[in-house]
């Protein structure tokens, strides 16, 4: 049986706020996709599932120059945010389209490496979006994905609001027709996808100095209280505003403790065939 949900639609549980951008521009391949990079040679085409505002979309594209990178999201202002931050830095082997990975747009075999970061865990049917990742990808090629794993997220000082606030984001996310658990998953909706061969790893981010853990808390606790998430977690009946401003003061509370540590697991897996 499987294990993925059933909806083959899901909302975005974060949606599209300056806080949750504010992480997302903090990816680079180096530490977003360094699973991938051995694959990433000059000349090879990449479809790049959910490039947000392109900042690992520009560093595959300087890898695998002269090859063309095609970047796409469900987000037609993300897409020009990617856009903008490729043009920045000069590249002109990247094309943009928006795009439903239950749907690809692009004929089979089209692509060498298909990659998706952050992704599946937001999607109503990840077996089925692997389907389609396999079916653009050339025979021979590679079909790349990671995501973070929020049940074995860890923290260190233990802050009782962080509990809280780890159970609400599950049930939220949840019921917006997400997966929170995916890097656990990953391995098993491949498999189920069809792919002969999957190879499965996990890397973390870890935020351990206190500018790093100034910065995760901070975009947290904004995100807590003015992203889409906190609109979906108020409007579906999972918490108050209150109970959303005191989850958000507890982060910045955590934010600012001697020692503050956190480390977010990430679930990878390299497949073919």
């Amino acid at each position: 049986m499987s294990t993925a949900p059933h909806r083959e639609t899901a909302v975005y549980t974060h949606g599209h706020h300056e806080s949750v951008l504010r992480s997302h521009r903090w990816r680079t391949v180096e530490n977003s996709a360094a699973y991938l990079t051995p694959f990433l040679e000059p000349g090879t085409s990449v479809l790049d599932v959910g490039c947000g505002p392109g900042t690992i979309t520009a560093g595959l594209a300087e890898r695998v120059a002269p090859g063309r990178v095609t970047a796409v999201d469900h987000a037609p202002d993300v897409v020009e945010r990617a856009r903008e931050e490729v043009a920045g830095r000069g590249l002109g082997n990247v094309s943009f389209a928006t795009a439903d990975v239950h749907a690809l747009d692009f004929p089979d075999d089209s692509f060498d490496v298909v990659h998706a970061h952050q992704v599946l865990q937001h999607v109503g049917d990840p077996v089925r979006a692997l389907r389609e990742m396999r079916r653009v990808c050339r025979p021979g090629g590679i079909v790349a994905a990671r995501d973070a794993d929020y049940a074995a997220m860890t923290s260190y000082p233990s802050v009782p609001v962080l509990d809280e606030w780890l159970d609400l984001y599950e049930r939220v996310a949840r019921a917006n027709g997400g997966e929170p658990d995916a890097g656990r998953q990953l391995h098993v909706w491949a498999r189920e996808a069809g792919f002969a061969e999957v190879a499965s790893s996990a890397s973390v981010w870890c935020y351990a100095t206190p500018e790093e853990t100034a910065w995760w808390s901070g975009l947290w606790a904004d995100r807590t209280v003015a992203s889409g998430y906190a609109e979906v977690a108020v409007g579906g009946g999972h918490a108050t505003g209150a109970d959303l401003e005191r989850i958000a003061a507890g982060w910045r509370e955590w934010g600012k403790a001697e020692g503050a540590w956190f480390a977010v697991l990430n679930g990878e897996v390299l497949c073919r065939g």
